[in-house]
């Protein structure tokens, strides 16, 4: 969760991401309720919102599970192991990582991890990393005045070309032309 900020938080529920979902909780003020990111009930107001990295915490500030997302109902065995890949990916997403590095932080062999990862998300370890790159990139692009190449670097990528490659791959233009649009 440090690695995302308020607005990155915000974007993520707005559009009810669910590969977000157990690597931070909305917390609403005004109805002392804590959702998933994915949650699709009616969204607050921004200035009543507080996230929370972990239930425990939520519920720590006086928070109750929403009954609609039920984001305490516990998670399956596969589903734990995915989170704790997202997490870590999330958390390590500046770092060059290849998926031997992944696997052994899950303590798996990365053929296995890779199956349980592809079976629950329906995307590899690979992509998922390449989306928070992409989603950082798009971030950076709107709200902030660093040069392609700068956000290129910030977002994790190792290379321009992997960048503008994945970027394009992912949104369909160049930053260049995502910069523009918005």
């Amino acid at each position: 969760m440090d690695n995302l900020s308020f607005d990155e938080m915000w974007e993520k529920i707005m559009a009810c991401d669910s590969s977000y979902d157990g690597l931070f909780y909305t917390a609403v003020k005004t109805t002392k309720i804590y959702c998933r990111p994915s949650c699709r009930s009616r969204k607050p107001k921004k200035i009543n919102v507080d996230f929370y990295g972990t239930i425990p915490e939520a519920v720590e500030a006086g928070f109750r599970a929403c009954k609609r997302c039920q984001p305490d109902a516990g998670l399956s065995p596969q589903m734990e192991i995915v989170t704790r890949v997202k997490s870590f990916l999330l958390m390590h997403y500046k770092e060059p990582l290849i998926l031997q590095d992944i696997a052994d932080h899950a303590g798996l062999s990365p053929f296995y991890l890779e199956r349980q990862f592809k079976e629950a998300t329906s995307e590899t370890p690979r992509t998922y990393l390449e989306r928070i790159r992409v989603d950082k990139a798009v971030y950076l692009l709107k709200h902030s005045s660093l040069t392609n190449l700068e956000i290129c670097f910030e977002a994790g990528f190792q290379s321009t070309s992997n960048f503008y490659k994945v970027f394009q791959t992912v949104l369909n233009c160049s930053p260049s032309e995502y910069r523009r649009l918005k």
